[in-house]
């Protein structure tokens, strides 16, 4: 299925003769793109300088939009075993696939009153944005926390002699216990080296007890011997065992030391899988709201740039062009070409007809109306951002 790219355009309603959607479709083709009415409410405006701000802010929050929605997704995918099916199946809406949502876009007018200053309505999806993005990251940390800690007890259960736990291999009646002297020590020995150990582990340290190798267990990597040294040349005896690439493993031996871990790997398999739950659903939640959160940053952004662009009375028409990545550029080309007339000095054509712009006359007309651009914008003739959902 191909990716699908969002437009939203707003143009004044002063330039059409008959419906602006039909026209609008007709414009940019229906082999290229959907043309869908987008409602925008009517918002209280502010002062010049008042709207010039929150054009950027509404950029800068429009890219964190982008971000955290984003992080949402990965999560979603990290969580499903990077499962790309898996997790688009749970990128919903309100319980709806996020193009319905869109499509029938409306104003929370509940959530987000419309009569409310422009400044409060940018605060508050601020806030909400954050608190998004904490909610996810912080429920997400945690079940990697409990899956990391989860695969280092499976590892002790399952992997080789040289990290596996050994506590339900050794036997305690091989380890020489509770004398004031000697200390046994448990070395594994990769299995080629097998022989070279048995022949020289006597004499690699001092006071090494004669012939007290005792082979505990072996893989297909490794072999587990029990050597009994006297304590005090103990140090140096595991330290000649490393040079020799012989991994000394800890070990002390606790009664029902076998079941406890046997009880501790259950508690912590279970604890992952109700996190792991817990996880998935924060994360459904978190791309419903960070998607509806972006849709409205989105409605003010073009709200304030109509305002900017158009002046005053507002009449003008919003609408929702659903297209793809290859057929964007078709799509902007086509509005280029009927609407850059509305850039004024700033957008002229060439000899062949093609839309041209002069980045002095530009440069001049946005700072005439206190217009700017927001970061990874580009400015066109009339009100234009793009968006797509990973």
């Amino acid at each position: 299925m191909p990716a699908t790219q969002y437009n939203l355009v707003s143009l004044p309603s002063r330039i059409f003769d008959d419906d602006p959607i039909s026209s609008l479709s007709a414009t940019v083709g229906r082999d290229h793109g959907e043309v869908l009415p987008f409602s925008i409410p009517s918002f209280k405006i502010g002062t010049l300088d008042a709207l010039v701000q929150q054009a950027d802010d509404l950029a800068k929050l429009n890219s964190g939009c982008e971000a955290v929605v984003s992080k949402v997704a990965d999560s979603l995918k990290a969580i499903l075993d990077g499962d790309e099916e898996k997790a688009a199946q749970q990128k919903m809406v309100n319980d709806k696939p996020t193009d319905h949502y869109l499509r029938s876009f409306q104003w929370n007018r509940v959530r987000y009153r419309a009569d409310r200053p422009l400044g409060e309505l940018i605060e508050n999806l601020q806030k909400e944005l954050q608190n998004i993005d904490n909610d996810v990251k912080a429920k997400f940390n945690q079940y990697n926390a409990i899956k990391t800690n989860l695969a280092a007890l499976q590892r002790k259960q399952t992997g080789n002699l040289a990290t596996k736990s050994l506590t339900p291999i050794v036997d305690p009646a091989l380890l020489v216990r509770d004398s004031e002297y000697l200390e046994t020590h448990l070395v594994v020995v990769p299995t080629n080296a097998r022989k070279d150990f048995l022949r020289t582990y006597e004499t690699i340290a001092p006071m090494v007890v004669p012939r007290s190798s005792i082979q505990v267990a072996q893989d297909d990597e490794f072999t587990l011997f029990a050597v009994t040294t006297f304590k005090k040349t103990s140090a140096e005896f595991l330290q000649k065992c490393r040079e020799q690439k012989w991994t000394p493993r800890q070990y002390k031996y606790v009664e029902g030391g076998k079941e406890e871990e046997q009880r501790e790997l259950e508690r912590v398999a279970k604890e992952e899988k109700k996190v792991w739950g817990e996880a998935l659903r924060l994360g459904r939640t978190g791309w419903s709201e960070s998607v509806m959160v972006w849709a409205h940053v989105l409605t003010l952004r073009v709200f304030v740039e109509t305002v900017l662009r158009y002046g005053l009375p507002l009449e003008f028409v919003c609408a929702l062009i659903k297209t793809t990545p290859k057929q964007a550029k078709k799509v902007k080309a086509a509005l280029d070409s009927a609407y850059s007339y509305l850039g004024g000095n700033a957008f002229g054509r060439d000899k062949k007809g093609r839309v041209t712009k002069d980045d002095a006359a530009l440069t001049s007309e946005m700072a005439a109306v206190g217009l700017g651009v927001g970061e990874g914008d580009e400015y066109t003739a009339y009100v234009f951002y793009d968006f797509e959902f990973p």
